[in-house]
């Protein structure tokens, strides 16, 4: 749907807070956790930053069109509308509370206005935990009621906030608005000034901006700048339910979308609107085929890595499925009564896209872990859920001009979805971290288990950014990242400080992460697996248990607080 109506008054030039309150019904705003609650993050000061009160979100309460309704906007005035772990709360918190309304009965709708950089790099893993816990609310949520995202400013959505939008049941979006997983100086920093010159500020608004979204079928809308657009088109969304169909869960019409692009030439965003039209999505049983068989054609590639090692060895060299891209294994194995479905992303030197030939979680990887996920729902609907465990060990997202204008944040969405869906749907889900689990690949395959498991190993990392890249867009040396390290374990990249924020179900030491024995094996196998299957099994669906450890309530109690406090003001 397009409007041509007259620009009267510019949304984008409202704070969030003006933002929130024209969206819902007149005189029905009320705020929670605002600035005189003084939610402030606790992680600024010592590194020199002054704090906002409300933490850069707002949270409204009120009526859309009578219905109750809650509205999270974030301002992009305070660290880039970056998440931390008080304004991540905040959203995942309000969210949460929604999916409790509408569990009990009371219709609650939910709308998210997103100006955000990602996770505020300041406060790395508690971002990176905090989003993908609004990921898991918004896929439990749009169950009962349409998630609407509107992108409509100057500063637009990346980061794993643009998985965030991806997930959401409709998209919104002005001319001005951007959605892209990596920023372009990311992407220069990465991959090099060829691959995405950062300057180049007309390219990146026709390969990212909402016009473009629109055009080849990633925004449900395309709007003009103006109050009343926005707060009607959100309106349009409930009336039409037709609308409220996430493009994350639908794997094989993208795969479909994807066998379309050659990779030996540069896509022009003119010729992605001729490839990829506003039309309704299909699959096409045709070029699906075409896409596997290209795919089993594909020359082998048996470069090491630590996925492909521990598939290996937990899979005892079974066949891996082959209707998915090359460089995502996936088998299924049991222990002892229990059976399991393993997928690993692993690096291929002959990947058709080749910023994800190292392992990187890209376009295909991304579509293929969600295709392998939702096969195994499928097949177990009637039956016993089997457990489903990722084998993480993902260096990052692929950074590329190509895997941005193709959608990486929808791929990476695609995946985060499906894990997600598996856990609601009974699924015992499980991540092993053996390797590097970095940024947008970490959201797309391992956070949304139910459980978190990881080998205490020096070659085992988590964070949001590279340190290179880091360093570049906080503007600090490495030696000032390492420093504030020390004082916030959250910006560290070892396994042991992530540890300390509580989301893990266990750390196990003493394995050969490079080259598992025999009891290596075993004891991941039947100790590591074992146990925390028979958690994911013995407790809820959702992802509270890692705000349950003794670790979250000391190093957590900001995200406790915030849903405390969310929760007592909620009515």
């Amino acid at each position: 749907m397009t409007t041509n109506i007259k620009v009267r008054d510019s949304f984008i030039e409202l704070s969030a807070r003006e933002r929130a309150k024209s969206v819902l019904d007149a005189g029905t705003f009320r705020e929670l956790l605002g600035p005189f609650e003084k939610m402030e993050s606790p992680h600024l000061v010592s590194q020199g930053i002054v704090p906002q009160s409300d933490d850069g979100v707002v949270i409204g309460r009120g009526t859309i069109e009578g219905q109750s309704a809650v509205i999270a906007a974030i301002e992009s005035d305070f660290q880039g509308g970056g998440i931390g772990e008080v304004s991540g709360a905040k959203i995942a918190g309000a969210l949460e509370l929604a999916l409790q309304d509408n569990l009990q009965g009371i219709p609650t709708r939910a709308v998210l206005l997103l100006e955000t950089g990602g996770v505020r790099l300041q406060e790395g893993n508690y971002g990176l935990l905090a989003i993908a816990e609004i990921h898991a609310a918004i896929v439990a949520l749009r169950r009962y009621q349409p998630v609407v995202c509107v992108i409509a400013g100057m500063l637009g959505c990346f980061g794993g906030m643009s998985i965030t939008a991806g997930l959401c049941s409709a998209l919104i979006m002005t001319r001005q608005g951007r959605l892209q997983l990596n920023g372009p100086e990311v992407i220069e920093q990465e991959a090099g000034i060829e691959e995405w010159d950062s300057r180049n500020r007309p390219l990146i608004w026709q390969t990212v901006g909402g016009e473009q979204r629109y055009e080849t079928g990633m925004a449900d809308m395309l709007i003009e700048d103006d109050v009343d657009n926005i707060r009607h088109s959100v309106r349009y969304v409930y009336k039409n339910k037709s609308l409220a169909n996430p493009r994350s869960a639908q794997v094989n019409a993208f795969l479909s979308r994807l066998t379309a692009i050659g990779t030996e030439l540069t896509i022009r965003p003119e010729t992605l609107r001729t490839l990829w039209s506003r039309t309704p999505l299909d699959a096409d049983e045709k070029q699906l085929e075409t896409l596997e068989e290209h795919w089993r054609q594909s020359t082998p590639d048996s470069s090491l890595s630590r996925g492909r090692t521990w598939f290996q060895a937990l899979t005892g060299n079974g066949k891996p499925l082959q209707n998915g891209a090359p460089s995502v294994l996936c088998a299924d194995s049991d222990i002892g009564n229990e059976r399991v479905r393993y997928i690993s992303v692993i690096p291929n030197t002959n990947n058709r896209f080749y910023r994800a030939r190292n392992g990187e979680v890209g376009l295909d990887e991304g579509w293929t872990i969600a295709r392998y996920v939702r096969q195994a729902i499928e097949e177990d609907k009637d039956g016993k859920h089997r457990a489903i465990v990722a084998i993480v060990d993902v260096p990052s997202q692929a950074y590329g001009y190509r895997e941005e204008m193709l959608g990486i944040y929808l791929a990476c969405a695609a995946a985060a979805d499906a894990y997600a869906s598996a856990r609601l749907a009974g699924h015992p889900v499980v991540a092993l971290i053996v390797g590097n689990a970095i940024s947008g690949a970490f959201l797309a395959h391992g956070l949304q288990a139910n459980r978190l498991v990881a080998l205490n190993d020096p070659g085992v990392s988590v964070q949001v950014m590279s340190r290179k890249s880091a360093a570049r867009v906080t503007k600090r040396s490495m030696e000032d990242l390492e420093a504030a390290a020390r004082e916030i374990p959250a910006i560290a990249y070892d396994i042991e400080s992530f540890a300390t924020l509580g989301a893990l179900h266990s750390l196990t030491g003493g394995i050969n992460a490079d080259q598992p024995t025999p009891t290596d094996i075993d004891k991941v196998k039947w100790e590591l697996l074992t146990d925390a299957i028979s958690a994911s099994r013995a407790c809820p669906s959702d992802l509270g248990s890692r705000l349950l450890s003794e670790e979250a309530k000391r190093n957590r109690n900001a995200s406790i607080t915030v849903r405390s406090k969310l929760a007592d003001q909620w009515r």
